[in-house]
């Protein structure tokens, strides 16, 4: 009879992952490029090894048990951390990450941010390219989780996370505005809160998976939520809603008169700014990384990834 380490391959672990979201196991088959038989031969040596029962099989669906349903969390953490130490090796031997992922909030003009990308596909390294949409807190969490390498456009710093390093990007003016057709685009000024209740509010969904934050609401608000800037921009645009956008971003749209500002009673709202990298761990950055950091060190650049939101 086989051990646990003989059968608790990374093969398959992976094929217990694809038998659990395909339902089945003959869907899982022909995922698999296996016929049914071979299939669920090896899904019993497994459950032979560790004299367990992985599958509950009394329905036509193969639903893990609450021991199968385990061994796939700790499937998922086991694959996770051989694809980490590949990722090491790969770099200790080239110096070149093979992925660096960026959490990009929304407030990064997205213009500057491909330009940057396509500058560093022009090296024509090894490393591949992912940028992770973030929205306030979750821009951070996305970094100091280990799912990012680089943060950009940092609203709260993350002051108490060991070994994290930051940059300033540079300060963000939020104003308020609302669409030409929108009542609040004729009362008066300044718009109090009390006025500002009467009507909806657009506010982003913070993207941290816990402790996400508001910002600009009032109690008893009514509130449209969205996920992404772009699309409470399109809502105010629409006049769906008014809200707090950044100045760059809605420059644009009030010179072309499709947004108006509005002052309000409530203290302005000027925000700075950070890129982060590092966090618990951290020794050095890579080559590919330290590109991006290289880049960040520009004024210019640094500015422009703030500014730099021409209309769509």
């Amino acid at each position: 009879m086989q051990n646990a380490r003989d059968v608790l391959t990374p093969d398959a672990l992976s094929m217990l992952q694809v038998i659990a979201e395909s339902g089945s196991f003959a869907a899982a088959a022909r995922h698999l490029g296996l016929v049914p038989s071979a299939l669920t031969y090896r899904v019993r040596q497994i459950e032979d090894a560790l004299d367990v029962l992985l599958f509950d099989r009394s329905a036509r669906q193969a639903r893990p048990t609450e021991a199968g349903a385990v061994l796939l969390r700790e499937g998922v953490r086991l694959l996770e951390d051989i694809d980490a130490v590949a990722h090491r090796v790969r770099r200790v031997a080239t110096g070149w990450e093979p992925q660096i992922t960026l959490s990009v909030d929304g407030i990064i003009s997205p213009h500057t941010l491909l330009e940057l990308a396509e500058a560093f596909y022009a090296l024509g390294v090894p490393t591949r390219l992912k940028l992770l949409g973030g929205i306030m807190n979750g821009t951070l969490e996305a970094l100091t989780s280990g799912r990012a390498d680089l943060a950009l456009g940092v609203a709260v710093p993350g002051a108490n996370v060991a070994g994290l390093q930051q940059l300033a990007l540079g300060d963000l003016l939020f104003i308020y505005v609302v669409a030409p057709h929108h009542p609040l685009a004729s009362a008066p000024e300044p718009l109090t809160d009390a006025t500002l209740r009467q009507h909806r509010a657009v506010a982003v969904a913070d993207s941290a998976t816990r402790g996400g934050a508001t910002m600009g609401l009032l109690g008893g608000q009514d509130v449209l939520t969205v996920d992404t800037m772009q699309a409470k921009l399109h809502a105010q645009l629409r006049g769906l809603a008014g809200g707090f956008l950044p100045e760059p971003m809605v420059r644009p749209y009030l010179e072309a008169g499709q947004l108006v500002a509005r002052r309000v009673a409530r203290p302005e709202r000027n925000v700075r700014v950070y890129c982060a990298w590092g966090g618990p761990g951290f020794s050095a950055p890579g080559r590919a990384l330290q590109w991006w950091l290289d880049q960040l060190q520009s004024p210019a650049t640094r500015r422009a990834l703030l500014e730099n939101h021409p209309a769509f």
